[in-house]
């Protein structure tokens, strides 16, 4: 809990306790100043006080608050990496795409590298963020009229103890799947058409969820409003819904890529976190892919309820091993909603740190490059999560969505549509409802609002 003078700072000053887990955050209270020549923060803690000054560049109030929004964050920072007795790899910076702050840096003429310092970003981590940039160059572009389309299928076998997503098991949610796929036909059909499509991703869940007829009426969905020879992505998902059928529609439907969702190679782990597949199965999907020639995406998850050091490292080893196109690297979040945060208040990071660094020293090794990076709030150890490609496999539809630089039509529950203005420095969102049956009954406002946001 902490009191502030000005009321704008206090989420972002709760997110900066919450790196900390906050277990057992201390009460504090804050108050900024400003003079039009310096900010001057001042933090209480315990009966103690802390001053900090910073000097100001002029401007306007929205300079104004980007300033005091992180003068105040760094200030609160440095009291409770004192307090606490750690530093965290990220320091003060609170966001969930620290490479958009890179790139404002260098809009401005400036190098990232100094704020990152001052904010007590890492030296790997400063590093890995300008290994990202490198990674993006080619793809990454603001301009208007780019878009990505988002279709989500949320239907998974069973749901995963740090699920937060609103999929169920289904054998629970199969009943609303006619009128669920005709809702999303629908809203598809009546996206405007694109002036530059640059990529298509179907997620979910676990899209391979459904039955091959179904998923045949999404993929007949794009077909109608595709326009080009985009990238094209399905997140296949588990292992224990891959079918051959299931591969060849992708196929003949003009899928480029697809996700094999791992997590982790330790029988002992998939059971734990609720999976209901083994680490063969996964193996085995990797088999059935090769000869559709698509471009693969394993996922693992560092920091799994009970994982060892051993077994995660075995996990990003047997991923190498596979040799798919993408591995991306997640760290374990606590996301409310999910069983796990029902059970645990606080995720302890243990080996965590030592998970991160294998998993970079291992792909690096192996020819993998960062491309993309995000963070969460209530992730272990304040870490990140990485995508990881081999030369010339980057998604651009990764690097469109955590840099939102592109617009980004979306159909189905829980699907949030953007509308990047890129002239004016703005996005607009709407979302549907995460609520199956809650969206189903707006679906029609929903192609109104979508029609008004898009220009059609």
């Amino acid at each position: 809990m902490i009191i502030t003078n000005e009321p704008f700072l206090e989420a972002e000053l709760s997110d900066v306790i919450r790196l900390f887990d906050g277990a057992d955050a201390p009460e504090l209270t804050h108050r900024t100043e400003y003079d039009g020549a310096r900010f001057c923060n001042v933090f209480t803690l315990d009966g103690r006080e802390t001053v900090f000054e910073n000097e100001a560049r002029a401007g306007g109030a929205l300079e104004y608050k980007r300033l005091c929004k992180r003068y105040a964050k760094l200030g609160l920072y440095r009291v409770l990496s004192a307090y606490y007795g750690k530093e965290l790899p990220w320091g003060a910076l609170t966001g969930i795409r620290p490479t958009r702050l890179a790139y404002a840096e260098r809009e401005r003429g400036r190098d990232f590298v100094p704020l990152f310092r001052d904010m007590g970003v890492s030296e790997e981590n400063i590093a890995l963020v300008g290994r990202v940039l490198e990674g993006q160059t080619g793809i990454y572009e603001r301009r208007e009229g780019n878009a990505d389309l988002f279709l989500s299928l949320p239907f998974c076998p069973s749901k995963c103890v740090y699920c937060s997503f609103i999929t169920a098991p289904i054998a629970a949610t199969r009943k609303y799947m006619p009128e669920y796929l005709t809702a999303l036909e629908r809203e598809t059909a009546a996206l405007p058409p694109f002036e530059n499509l640059r990529s298509v991703y179907i997620g979910g869940g676990t899209p391979f969820a459904l039955g091959a007829d179904e998923l045949e009426r999404v993929l007949k969905a794009v077909a109608g409003v595709r326009n080009n020879d985009c990238e094209y992505t399905v997140e296949a998902g588990r292992p224990d819904v891959f079918t051959d059928e299931k591969l060849a529609l992708c196929k003949r439907y003009g899928v480029t890529r697809i996700c094999i969702n791992a997590q982790s190679f330790s029988d002992r782990t998939l059971e734990r976190i609720g999976r209901k597949h083994t680490a063969e199965q996964v193996r085995e999907a990797f088999r059935m892919a090769k000869p559709y020639g698509f471009t693969v995406n394993c996922d693992l998850i560092a920091g799994l309820t009970g994982e060892s050091l051993s077994e995660f490292k075995a996990s990003v080893d047997e991923a190498i091993a596979l040799a798919p196109e993408n591995v991306t690297v997640h760290t374990l979040c606590l996301k409310k909603g999910s069983k796990l945060k029902e059970e645990v208040s606080a995720l302890a990071e243990g080996e965590l740190s030592e998970m991160i660094a294998y998993s970079r020293k291992a792909l690096s090794a192996a020819g993998y490059e960062p491309y993309y990076l995000y963070r969460q709030k209530y992730m272990a150890g304040a870490h990140e999560n990485v995508g990881w490609t081999k030369p010339g496999y980057a998604s651009v539809y990764n690097i469109d969505i955590m840099e939102e630089s592109a617009d980004n039509p979306a159909a189905g529950a829980n699907a949030i549509s953007k509308k990047v203005f890129a002239t004016e420095g703005r996005i607009e969102r709407l979302g549907s409802p995460k609520d199956i049956p809650t969206y189903l009954g707006k679906v029609d406002e929903l192609v109104r609002k979508k029609r008004e946001l898009f220009g059609t």
